[in-house]
């Protein structure tokens, strides 16, 4: 199955254990999906950034809670992202035996479109396993 739509989200900054290190930035995330997914999202993400502007990698966990497909229910997703000089790699997934309700036995991957204009998107590819 495929789900897509678009999505808003909101990063703010967590105070972080290592504050010498600044390399190293916490955000909270706070997503509203729309589309054939019709959820909000709530997350927390650890991201450190390169040298050179463009590059950088985070990781983040995101609980999904909402209706996907007229089901509804709860399921985790796992991010981790890198960036080489502007050149994204993207790897989101649902975490296994992670749904509740209506989306027990959900597994898939998320890609998340960024346009030009800085607008984000989702395509969600799934299954529903009984």
């Amino acid at each position: 199955m495929l789900a897509k739509g678009p999505f808003e989200v909101k990063m703010a900054p967590v105070d972080t254990a290592h504050k010498e290190e600044k390399a190293i930035a916490r955000y909270s995330l706070d997503k509203a999906y729309h589309g054939d997914l019709e959820a909000t999202g709530a997350g927390e993400m650890l991201a450190s950034m390169g040298t050179v502007k463009g590059s950088g990698t985070y990781v983040a966990m995101e609980i999904v809670h909402g209706v996907l497909a007229g089901k509804k229910g709860t399921f985790a997703l796992g991010h981790i992202g890198t960036m080489a000089h502007g050149e994204q790699n993207l790897s989101i997934n649902v975490v296994p035996d992670s749904g509740t309700g209506e989306l027990s036995g959900i597994s898939g991957e998320m890609k998340i479109i960024i346009a030009a204009d800085g607008k984000h998107s989702y395509e969600f590819e799934y299954e529903i396993h009984k």
